[in-house]
């Protein structure tokens, strides 16, 4: 499942009293035309939050509706990732609405990192992502063995 986006970088905003964002213009100058300037939020794995392009959504949900809802790790697996997701559309300042129980799970208080990361985008409170890459590292051999499957 190759995507159609390549998000990367960092970029330091601040989130305002009416809870949005602004997604960098070098981001949305990749959204398509049938994108319609339209996102999905949702939990990332990493106490952040998740933002994909609706036609990367899009994607996305056709893999998961591969899964059998027989099994029961599935059924899990779809609910833990799908029910904290919502659609939003930017303003024409490039400007998303993040509901309340996403900004209290990434712990988002003002200062926040948005980064690329490839097909999606990741929010972050800046303290947290700073928490985060303090705690988190790849030990040498991981490390090694990645870079053997990646042709860079």
């Amino acid at each position: 499942m190759r995507s159609q986006y390549t998000f990367t970088g960092q970029y330091d905003f601040v989130i305002d009293s009416k809870n949005r964002i602004n997604i960098p213009s070098i981001f949305r100058k990749q959204l398509h035309k049938s994108d319609k300037n339209t996102f999905v939020i949702t939990r990332g794995i990493d106490r952040c939050i998740w933002v994909y392009a609706l036609g990367e959504w899009e994607k996305i949900e056709r893999e998961l509706s591969q899964l059998s809802s027989l099994s029961k790790t599935n059924r899990i697996f779809l609910r833990n990732h799908l029910r904290h997701a919502k659609i939003v559309s930017s303003d024409e300042q490039g400007r998303l609405i993040l509901t309340k129980n996403l900004i209290e799970y990434a712990n988002i208080l003002k200062d926040i990192t948005i980064i690329g990361v490839l097909n999606k985008i990741e929010i972050w409170d800046n303290a947290t992502l700073e928490k985060s890459d303090s705690k988190q590292s790849i030990d040498e051999d991981s490390y090694e063995e990645l870079s053997k499957r990646v042709n860079i």
